[in-house]
């Protein structure tokens, strides 16, 4: 298992920037959020490894901007633009293969009109990943379909093998469910997690904050999955500043060293 946090933290910064402030502050691990199509140029892409490089730090993986358009891009009836949007996330992989991230995040729809359309239309994502060397992972959103732990419970079993998840324990409170119950839903297919702090202060607060329990939280994680990547995502307007930040980061790498062998 593996501590990690997000570039998204420090957003509107510029991805570079926000990259560098945190592996100078001493993070490791990080999640990428691409913002821009510009960000996907491979000579920017080789600039971020370099920067990785630099400082012996590690990616694992990559938030699109084009998730908040998901559902037009994968769910709809028009089959040219589904052939399109493929088309368009290869460059998503491009990057990930030169960084070396694995795991890709993937909203998923608002409304899909089936279960068998969204697993079919899935499912040619997920294979296309694969191709790459990529897991394409569906998130739990509480603004999409994918929010609801029985919809994902449902789901997980129709794909089987081909199914990954990503855990946001943030979006499973907002959604009104414990984010226990979509660990049990998704069972060993968790493969990455999206962690803050929640309570009586918010749902999205740095560790410590909040009544979040953590200690169960990662026994139950690595039962499902000792190899598990889970990354720090808190929105700016939830820390103060980059210290704040950094020791929430800090905090979540301790309590995942105790849960090594």
């Amino acid at each position: 298992m593996i501590a990690g946090i997000s570039t998204a933290c420090l957003f509107p910064k510029p991805l570079e920037e926000s990259l560098y402030d945190l592996l100078v502050s001493g993070a490791s691990c990080v999640e990428i959020f691409i913002n821009t199509h510009s960000e996907l140029k491979k000579s920017f892409a080789h600039g971020v490894s370099a920067m990785l490089k630099r400082f012996d730090a590690k990616c694992v993986s990559l938030h699109p901007f084009t998730c908040e358009m998901e559902q037009l891009m994968f769910f709809s009836d028009y089959e040219r633009r589904l052939a399109d949007s493929l088309e368009y996330y290869k460059h998503y992989f491009r990057f990930m293969n030169i960084v070396g991230a694995e795991y890709f995040v993937f909203h998923s729809g608002k409304s899909v009109k089936s279960k068998d359309f969204f697993c079919e239309r899935y499912s040619r994502l997920y294979r296309l990943g694969r191709e790459f060397g990529i897991t394409v992972a569906v998130e739990n959103v509480s603004r999409c379909q994918s929010g609801s732990s029985a919809y994902i419970k449902d789901i997980a079993s129709m794909l089987g093998n081909e199914f990954s998840f990503v855990l946001d324990t943030k979006q499973a409170v907002r959604s009104g469910e414990n984010p226990f119950k979509f660990l049990d839903a998704a069972g060993k297919a968790v493969k990455h997690v999206h962690i803050s702090d929640s309570g009586e202060l918010g749902d999205c607060l740095p560790i410590g904050r909040g009544r979040f329990d953590f200690r169960l939280f990662f026994d139950r994680l690595y039962e499902l999955n000792p190899n598990c990547s889970v990354i720090l995502e808190l929105y700016r307007k939830n820390f103060v500043g980059i210290s704040e930040l950094i020791s929430s980061y800090n905090k979540l790498n301790k309590m995942i060293e105790r849960k090594q062998p």
